[in-house]
């Protein structure tokens, strides 16, 4: 005989999801479900964790979005092969990344505050000017390599947990993504030329040219972060796919 699933109150429910979450993705990026691995069904998460099939989409879905595993209509998930290329409108994980083409991911914190934003900043992601905001530098290394330097702002009126983060464990993005949904996005690229600060970090040479993301985040209209990262252009090229109803897909940020 199955038992019934437990109920599970609401309280608990994004503490579940999130336990769901991360098991799957330690199995995933330890390499324990290798790619092609068959993820557990649907009713066979439910009966582990004693939950609700939505709770069980959610999970599936955003493991699904970060290319972590392919869902198959009928014939269920499984963990995705590794991909170099990473779509310029998700919203990237470098760590992730890193274990899924099994590369080595290190960061260093170069520079973290909490300050006020002035006035061109404000009018840039709709705060009042003086809004306090934490800043955060971070260079991102992958297999010993420079591979972006990023620049932070994180709203400490709609995350003020963040004003007490070390980021000794994750990245301020992954963190972020691990503990704030998020719900509109804008994104920039363009490119730019090295100065002293980036050829420095990035190892180029002034003049040197760079790929910039830059990115912003609502929850429901309310303003979270913007990050503003920086490529070296010789390493990281955009990848696009389109169809002729003009529904386009841009399916890369090569990362090395």
């Amino acid at each position: 005989m199955t038992e019934a699933p437990l109920k599970v109150p609401a309280g608990a429910k994004q503490h579940l999801y999130q336990r769901i979450r991360d098991d799957i993705e330690a199995r995933i990026m330890s390499g324990e479900w290798p790619p092609g691995h068959r993820v557990p069904f649907e009713h066979e998460l439910m009966a582990e964790y004693g939950c609700s099939r939505m709770t069980v989409n959610k999970v599936l879905s955003t493991l699904a979005s970060n290319g972590l595993i392919t869902r198959r209509r009928r014939a269920g998930s499984v963990v995705a092969e590794p991909s170099k290329e990473r779509a310029v409108l998700e919203i990237q994980d470098f760590a992730f990344d890193a274990a899924r083409t099994g590369s080595i991911y290190r960061f260093r914190i170069l520079h973290r505050a909490v300050e006020r934003l002035d006035s061109t900043a404000a009018q840039r992601i709709g705060l009042p000017a003086g809004s306090q905001v934490l800043s955060v530098v971070t260079i991102h290394l992958i297999d010993g390599l420079p591979g972006a330097y990023e620049e932070r702002l994180i709203n400490l009126a709609a995350v003020p947990e963040a004003s007490e983060e070390s980021f000794a464990g994750d990245p301020p993005g992954t963190w972020l993504l691990r503990r704030v949904p998020w719900t509109d996005a804008e994104h920039i690229v363009r490119a730019v030329n090295a100065d002293r600060t980036l050829a420095r970090h990035l190892h180029l040479q002034s003049g040197d040219a760079c790929l910039v993301l830059e990115r912003r985040t609502w929850q429901a209209g309310t303003f979270i972060t913007e990050a503003r990262i920086t490529y070296p252009g010789s390493r990281h090229h955009l990848v696009g796919r389109f169809s002729p109803a003009g529904q386009g897909t841009p399916t890369g940020l090569a990362v090395p």
